[in-house]
């Protein structure tokens, strides 16, 4: 049954095949020789099978899981630097169709407040988020053709491109929707939107399908085919994710990474981004009720043996964790992290009332962007508000190319600075600003190119005297 090229669900993604995964790993879990082996080929930097990341995901040997931290935290260094991107969900729409028994979203939720933004309130919280000093948005939508059709989607897309508020604009729109057609995928991409995530949830059909009992979602293959379909409509940048605490966690990390391992072999190009959410406590949801939780620690193990498996694939933490989480996982293999988010639809202009209770799950670090941008900075990772690669058509296996070979350091880098330049001009308090500036005087001499590193210097000063949106 196990094909990694076909393009059908059960093929690429093997009930049999995940199963004697498991079995492997629970094998080797104490062998030192297994563990020796694959660490050896993890140095290499070009990934690992998902038999041999589930082995080292096992490990249960204590100065081997030693080495596996170590070379994620270096794999994450030399492939992505100090450098983490900051992005804000915003949220539609919660109207849902679906029956899925995890999210408040779900059919059945009669108590709920509905909303849908209409295009006037999209440009409200669009100019609250640029005026937080957001670039990067990921748009986040229920299922619900009558409420939230693609006219509408796409309809958001163009009203948010088209906002200009004092300094601030969106320069890339991720769109977080359920699966759908290649030519819906083919509106979007023609749209300008720049990655297409979807979260599996669970890769065990048996599960998915229990845990989607009713609505369109209900389909286990069309959803977890959609990164093909939405591949062939033209989108470069895919992402993939599942929804740790619904199902055995290891099964569904075997599962990403087989997803992984087929967009790379069947497409020529792996996912993008890899997304790591955890159930999260959400109206009329319980999460004891799944009973599958994972601690902090096995949570950090998981995303380590991520890194180590897709070294060129993004990843990406939301607010769902907690200020501590997120600064363990940043040095394990985090690119990407969201800040001052709402999970509420209309959150960013008012406050939501603790009756309406619209928000998708609780968020555990409610710090704001500029808390989260300091903290950062504090940690010496240099907070990115850069498009640049999207804008200037590096995405798919042009992107992958780059930073395979790490040539992709010598733009994003720089890109970086100055774009974290802008922040501090247009948006940083006082003391944020202080510790920016300085850390980009001393990020500056990190570029190794003295052209680039020139060049960049002039940017940044241009940027100070009131010009804007530079990029290499």
């Amino acid at each position: 049954m196990y094909d990694v090229t076909s393009s059908k669900a059960e093929e690429f993604i093997s009930h049999e095949e995940i199963l004697a995964t498991l079995e492997y790993g629970e094998k080797n879990k104490s062998n030192r020789e297994e563990i020796d082996r694959i660490l050896n080929k993890a140095r290499e930097k070009k990934g690992i099978t998902h038999q041999e990341a589930l082995v080292l995901l096992d490990c249960d040997i204590d100065e081997k899981n030693e080495e596996i931290y170590a070379l994620a935290r270096e794999i994450k260094e030399e492939f992505y630097g100090n450098r983490i991107v900051m992005f804000a969900p915003l949220y539609l729409s919660n109207y849902c169709i679906n029956g899925c028994e995890y999210c408040p979203y779900h059919a059945k939720n009669k108590h709920i407040a509905r909303k849908k933004l209409t295009q006037e309130e999209v440009v409200k919280e669009v100019i609250a988020l640029q005026d937080m000093g957001h670039k990067r948005l990921a748009l986040e939508a229920g299922e619900d053709p009558v409420n939230n059709p693609i006219e509408y989607i796409l309809e958001c897309i163009q009203t948010i491109y088209g906002i200009k508020h004092k300094n601030g604009a969106i320069r890339r729109v991720n769109i977080n929707i359920a699966a759908t057609t290649v030519e819906n995928y083919r509106k979007l991409k023609d749209a300008g939107i720049g990655t297409y995530i979807l979260f599996q949830e669970t890769y065990h059909k048996k599960n998915y399908e229990k845990l989607h009992p009713t609505g369109p979602k209900h389909d286990y293959a069309y959803h977890t085919e959609a990164m093909d379909r939405a591949m062939d409509g033209g989108i470069d940048d895919v992402g993939l994710g599942v929804l740790f605490g619904l199902n055995n966690y290891r099964y569904d990390f075997a599962g990403i990474i087989m997803h992984a391992e087929h967009l790379e072999a069947a497409k020529g190009v792996g996912p993008h981004t890899i997304s790591v959410p955890r159930l999260r406590r959400a109206d009329d949801i319980d999460p004891e009720v799944f009973d599958n939780g994972i601690s902090d620690e096995l949570f950090a193990k998981i995303v380590a043996c991520i890194r180590i498996a897709v070294p060129y694939t993004g990843m990406i933490v939301s607010t769902r964790e907690s200020a501590e989480t997120r600064k363990k996982v940043l040095q394990l293999g985090i690119s990407q992290i969201s800040g001052g988010s709402k999970t509420s639809v209309g959150g960013y202009v008012e406050p939501e009332l603790e009756e309406e209770n619209s928000a998708q799950f609780e968020v555990s670090d409610q710090r704001t962007l500029d808390e989260v941008v300091r903290w950062l900075m504090e940690m010496n990772f240099v907070p990115s508000f850069c498009t640049a690669c999207y804008r200037e058509g590096r995405t798919g296996d042009r992107f992958m190319t780059l930073l395979k070979s790490r040539q992709i350091v010598n733009c994003c880098h720089p890109n970086a600075l100055m774009t974290l330049k802008e922040y501090l001009e247009d948006y940083a308090s006082p003391k944020t600003k202080e510790i920016g500036e300085a850390l980009i005087q001393k990020e500056l001499n990190v570029i190794t190119n003295p052209k680039v590193r020139q060049k960049a210097e002039e940017y940044i000063a241009n940027i100070h005297n009131g010009e804007r949106d530079f990029r290499f």
